[in-house]
């Protein structure tokens, strides 16, 4: 029998379990219920002897201590645990896995007739023998972390969470299997969150909170406490969870039925001016005054004739300065000056007169020039000036 005494386990200054005491007789399944971070897998671990935390109190299987022994010493003691997650060997066959139950001293004579009475437990295995554990379904695994667990000749089963992440058909599945193991004379202690299947297949349970047992009785009393169906098999409502440290109650409800009575329609509905506290159709119509342009009035608007006079003007001043630009423009093209370099293309004698010049002679002596302008060669010599492309210098070209 396994017999556990004042079990207290810290992780630092955090007090997961306090003086926790519990039994597990052969034969007979023993379910610990709690909420999450009730300290329910560290109570698992610290009989297991894989507790990170610092674990003091008595734990014995038998009458041999097992709280500071080594987790191997725990198992050829007689403690076998399944953990969360299964923690099976998917690289290897379902057979390589089990026989790495059997590797314990105790376990190794009987081997044999263990797998034997495995396979007949789970006949899926036997079939599956020799499939890669990681290709199978989260309840095949479970299946074969149950088997690995149990090819250790062990006497007290543990299992944390065996139904986690199974579907509710192999959940059942599973627990008809627990209910098999039991008459194998196994004692079973179960740690899940599936209260309800639990409670139908154990013997007793424990009700663990903030790392305190609150509550020990059969699986029947535990089943018909209200507060446990309040707080596990979602009880009705009204009944409060129990609070943890205090013992549960039950509240029970209020006979007046509580009255919900309509809100009453207001009389006349209110206007977006009384409850701002402005008048938004003034603020909408100046808006839409200052949203004409002036440039482009319409008929009935409402712009001054002094902003149409100033927009007039200034329109006019721009029209004017315009046909400045084009006026010059005409003047450049009909006839080049001599301070301006001539345009791409152009040809001028250097002996052509300005025009203020009255003869019609085309000699050089008689040509006036611009100042710094070259002299040109006697005899009616002309000189070609051409634009670099893409720049503001000229070439010379004799012609």
């Amino acid at each position: 029998m396994l017999e556990v005494q004042g079990l207290t386990a810290n992780y630092g200054k955090h007090r997961a379990l306090a003086g926790v005491s519990m039994r597990v007789k052969p034969g007979e399944i023993v379910v610990i219920l709690g909420a999450n971070g009730a300290g329910k897998s560290t109570l698992l671990k610290a009989i297991a002897g894989i507790c990170e935390g610092q674990v003091s109190g008595e734990a014995s299987i038998g009458g041999e201590a097992l709280l500071g022994l080594a987790a191997h010493k725990v198992v050829e003691n007689g403690i076998a645990l399944v953990p969360e997650g299964r923690g099976v060997f998917g690289d290897l066959t379902v057979h390589e896995n089990l026989m790495l139950g059997a590797n314990p001293k105790r376990a190794r004579d009987e081997a044999d007739a263990a797998l034997d009475r495995i396979l007949r437990l789970f006949p899926k295995l036997e079939a599956r023998a020799d499939q890669t554990v990681r290709t199978m379904s989260g309840g095949e695994q479970q299946m074969v972390a149950i088997g690995r667990a149990m090819m250790s000749n062990p006497e007290i089963l543990m299992l944390d969470e065996p139904s986690l992440g199974l579907s509710p058909l192999l959940s059942k599945e599973l627990f008809a299997s627990l209910a098999v193991v039991r008459k194998a004379g196994l004692g079973i202690l179960l740690v899940e969150q599936n209260a309800r299947l639990s409670l139908k297949i154990a013997d007793r349970g424990y009700l663990l909170e903030n790392g305190t047992i609150l509550r020990e009785g059969s699986a029947a009393e535990l089943s018909s406490d209200p507060a446990v169906q309040a707080a596990y098999l979602g009880g009705a409502s009204g009944q409060a969870a129990p609070k943890p440290g205090t013992t549960p109650t039950i509240t029970p409800q209020s006979a007046a039925p509580v009255s919900v009575s309509p809100r009453a329609k207001p009389l006349r509905s209110i206007s977006a001016n009384e409850l701002s506290g402005i008048d938004i159709g003034a603020l909408v119509s100046d808006a839409a005054r200052k949203a004409v342009r002036p440039t482009t009035p319409a008929r009935n608007s409402s712009v001054s004739q002094s902003q149409v006079h100033a927009a007039a003007v200034k329109s006019g001043r721009m029209q004017d300065a315009v046909d400045a630009i084009e006026a010059a423009a005409r003047r450049a093209q009909s006839g080049p000056r001599g301070d301006i370099a001539p345009m791409r293309g152009t040809t001028r004698p250097h002996s052509q007169p300005p025009a203020t010049t009255a003869s019609p002679s085309n000699s050089g002596d008689a040509t006036q020039r611009p100042e710094g302008a070259p002299r040109p060669k006697p005899g009616g010599h002309v000189e070609v000036w051409r634009r670099r492309p893409g720049t503001s210098h000229f070439d010379r070209k004799e012609g």
